[in-house]
C-alpha cells in the first residue's frame, strides 16, 4: 500500500521552509530558501515537491504564511495575499497555484495561527483551553486559539500593528511602513537592530532591553484585556534574548496594575516560551494531515 505523504510549507519574512513527512510523522525531506518573490517561491516549491514526493502519493499540503491574507475557505480568493510591504507578494496566491499544479487539497492560514495551533496541541499550550501565540522576529504577529481552533473573523488578528503609547524618551523612527507607533514598528527585530546599531546585541544593552520588554508587556496587557487567554506563548528569534521574558512579565504586571485580571496574568505559566523548534511548520503539517483518511 502506498501510504500518503504530507507537505508543510512556511513562508517567512527572510526564508521559506518546506518539509515532507510520512503518515507516521517521520521527516522524508526538508529544505529552505531565501524569501524572494512569490513567483520565485512557487518555482522552488514545485521543484522540491515534485522531487521529494516522486513515486509517492501526496495526500495534502499545508501552508503557514505571512499575512495579511484571505483565510476564508469559502472565498474564491482563499489564500490570496493582501497589500503587504514584501516586494512581489501582494495579490499572489501560492495556495491556489500549488493546488492547481498538484491536484491535491491545499490549506493555508497565517504562520502565527498555525504556530498557535501546533503549540496548543503539542507544545507549550498543552492543558490550556485558550492561548495567544506571539512571535517576535522580523515582524511581530499573533494567533489566537480556542479549544484547538484558530479564531475566525473578518480576516485574522494583526496584533503586531496595535498602536503603542511611546515612552517619553523614545524618538526612534518606526520600521513599519504603515504605522508610526505600532508594536512591530517599535519592537520587532529590525526595529531593535536600528536602535542598537552595528555589532551590538539586545542582551548587552539593558536600557534598550527594558524598552523592548516594556513595549511587549504593553502588547501582552492588550491581549489580556481584550481577549483574556489562559496562556501567552512567545516565539521568534528575539525572544531567545536572555532575561527578556522575565522583564516582559514584570512589564505586563505594571501595565495591568492592581486591576483584577492581573492576578491571573501573574501566574508562572501565563507567559511562556514556545516549546516547539518549528511551531509554524508543525502547524502547516497539521493542516496537511487534516486531509488524511479517517
Amino acid at each position: 500500500m502506498n501510504d500518503p505523504v504530507f507537505a508543510g510549507i512556511e513562508t517567512g519574512g527572510t526564508r521559506i521552509r518546506a518539509r515532507i513527512v510520512d503518515a507516521g510523522g517521520d521527516v522524508l525531506a526538508d529544505e529552505r530558501w531565501p524569501t524572494r518573490t512569490a513567483d520565485a517561491a512557487l518555482e522552488d516549491l514545485v521543484a522540491f515537491l515534485a522531487r521529494a514526493a516522486a513515486g509517492r502519493t501526496l495526500g495534502g499540503i499545508g501552508i503557514a504564511a505571512f499575512g495579511p491574507l484571505v483565510r476564508d475557505r469559502l472565498s474564491p480568493d482563499y489564500g490570496r495575499v493582501l497589500n503587504t510591504p514584501k516586494p512581489g507578494w501582494s495579490g499572489s496566491n501560492l495556495r491556489a497555484a500549488l493546488a492547481a499544479r498538484f491536484a491535491v487539497p491545499v490549506a493555508i492560514d497565517t504562520d502565527v495561527n498555525a504556530a498557535a495551533c501546533a503549540e496548543w496541541q503539542r507544545g507549550a499550550g498543552r492543558g490550556a483551553r485558550s492561548l495567544a501565540y506571539v512571535t517576535v522576529g522580523t515582524g511581530i504577529g499573533g494567533g489566537l486559539v480556542l479549544e484547538g481552533r484558530a479564531l475566525e473573523g473578518a480576516l485574522h488578528p494583526e496584533i503586531g500593528h496595535l498602536r503603542l503609547e511611546r515612552r517619553g524618551h523614545d524618538r526612534a523612527a518606526s520600521v513599519c511602513s504603515f504605522h508610526e507607533s505600532c508594536v512591530e514598528g517599535l519592537a520587532s527585530g529590525p526595529a531593535i537592530a536600528r536602535r542598537l546599531g552595528a555589532d551590538r546585541t539586545l542582551g548587552c544593552d539593558p536600557a534598550i532591553l527594558d524598552l523592548v520588554a516594556g513595549y511587549l508587556g504593553d502588547l501582552a496587557a492588550m491581549l489580556v484585556l481584550a481577549w483574556s487567554p489562559e496562556r501567552i506563548v512567545w516565539g521568534g528569534g528575539v525572544m531567545a534574548t536572555p532575561r527578556l521574558l522575565e522583564r516582559l512579565r514584570s512589564a505586563l504586571g505594571r501595565a495591568l496594575g492592581a486591576y483584577g485580571v492581573g492576578e491571573a496574568a501573574a501566574a508562572a505559566d501565563f507567559c511562556v516560551l514556545a516549546a516547539l523548534a518549528d511551531s509554524g511548520l508543525e502547524g502547516a503539517l497539521l493542516m496537511a494531515r487534516a486531509f488524511a483518511p479517517r
